[in-house]
C-alpha cells in the first residue's frame, strides 16, 4: 500500500503548537525534550496509510495532530474501525511493547503530523523513565477500554440502528456536558458505517430516521443531540432505515 510522506526532523517539540495535557506531551520538560530527540516528525496527507496490520512492528508514532483510524480487515476485505486517534496519542504501541507485529491498520483521516520513534529507542526510554512507561500504560489502559465498550455495543445490540445509537451515545459522553451535545468533527458515512459493521447506504438512511425523530439535528459540519435520555431510549425501539424496520 502506497502512502505520501514528506519528512523533517523535529529536534524540539517545544516548538510544537498542538501540545495536548495527555499522553506523552505532559512530561516534565527534561523528560519531553529528551523524548523529542528521538522523534522523525512527518506530514501524512489525507488517507494515507501510516502502518498495515501484519507489518514488524518498527516504532511508535505520535500523532501531533489531525486524526488516525485504527481498522482491522476481514480476508474478503471488509474493514471495521476499531477506534478513531486524537492528537496527543501514540499509535502501535501495543504491539511494540510487545514485540509483535502491528495488529491493526493505521490510517489518517484528514492532513495529520506524526512523529515516530523507532522501537529500540522507545523501549529503552520507557525502561530509564517510570513516568514514560506510566503514561504508556494509561494509553494502553484507555485504549482497552475503548475496545470493551464497542465489544459491548457490537455485541449487545438487537440491530444496525442500536449499534448506531449507541455509538452516537458514547459521542454525546465525550462531550462531558449536560443538555444538548454538540459534536463539530462529524465522520463521514462511511466511516461512520465501518464503526459499527454496516454500509454506508443503511447509515445514511438511519441518520434520516434519526433526524426525523429529533434524536439528532444535523447541520454543516456538526451534529447537535438534543436529549441523551431519548436517544437511549431509543435503543431497543424500532428503526427505519428506508426499507422498513432493522
Amino acid at each position: 500500500m502506497k502512502f505520501t510522506e514528506r519528512r523533517k526532523v523535529l529536534r524540539n517539540c517545544s516548538d510544537c503548537k498542538n501540545l495536548r495535557p495527555n499522553s506523552f506531551c505532559n512530561l516534565p520538560e527534561p523528560l519531553f525534550r529528551e523524548l523529542s530527540e528521538l522523534m522523525i516528525c512527518r506530514q501524512y496527507s489525507q488517507g494515507s496509510a501510516v502502518f498495515i496490520e501484519g507489518q514488524p512492528s518498527r516504532g511508535v508514532y505520535v500523532l501531533c495532530s489531525g486524526r488516525a483510524k485504527l481498522s482491522a480487515y476481514s480476508e474478503e476485505g471488509r474493514a471495521i474501525i476499531l477506534r478513531v486517534a486524537e492528537p496527543g496519542e501514540v499509535l502501535g504501541l501495543s504491539a511494540v511493547v510487545s514485540g509483535a507485529p502491528y495488529e491493526k491498520t493505521a490510517h489518517v483521516i484528514e492532513d495529520s503530523s506524526v512523529s515516530f520513534i523507532k522501537r529500540k529507542d522507545f523501549i529503552r526510554f520507557i525502561e530509564q523513565h517510570h513516568l514514560a512507561a506510566l503514561n504508556a500504560l494509561r494509553q494502553m489502559s484507555g485504549n482497552y477500554l475503548k475496545a470493551h465498550l464497542q465489544i459491548c455495543s457490537l455485541g449487545l445490540s438487537a440491530s444496525v440502528g442500536d449499534k448506531l445509537a449507541r455509538l452516537l451515545l458514547q459521542w454525546y459522553d465525550r462531550s462531558t456536558i449536560t443538555g444538548p451535545a454538540y459534536i463539530s468533527q462529524t465522520y463521514t458515512h462511511g466511516e461512520m458505517a465501518e464503526m459499527i459493521g454496516t454500509s454506508r447506504e443503511t447509515v445514511t438512511r438511519l441518520l434520516k430516521d434519526f433526524r426525523e425523530r429529533d434524536l439528532i439535528r444535523l447541520t454543516k459540519g456538526e451534529m447537535c443531540i438534543p436529549d441523551r435520555t431519548r436517544l437511549k431510549a431509543s435503543i431497543g425501539s424500532k428503526h427505519r432505515n428506508g426499507n422498513g424496520h432493522v
